[in-house]
């Protein structure tokens, strides 16, 4: 029984693990946080007096969307590089 209850715990464990994978990998998760980027960026540089500021709350919008889309080849790299 106690090895049937432990490959249990593994086992959900390893679920929970693959559940909060595919959330951080996700592209809804991705999209959240970009939008919830530019709508504080457009607050801010709205405050501050920043003309057009909807335009240039893309900035770093994008510069979020475009580091997600990096650094995936970026980690396969280094990994191949650092773990041969």
């Amino acid at each position: 029984m106690e090895i049937e209850e432990e490959l249990r715990v593994i086992r959900d464990r390893n679920k929970r693990v693959e559940a909060d994978k595919a959330w951080e990998t996700s592209l809804f998760r991705k999209l959240l946080i970009a939008a919830i980027t530019y709508v504080i960026a457009s607050v801010v540089m709205w405050a501050i007096g920043v003309s057009n500021f909807y335009l240039s709350a893309f900035i770093p919008t994008l510069g979020f969307l475009l580091s997600t889309l990096s650094l995936p080849a970026i980690k396969r790299w280094w990994i191949r590089t650092h773990f041969k």
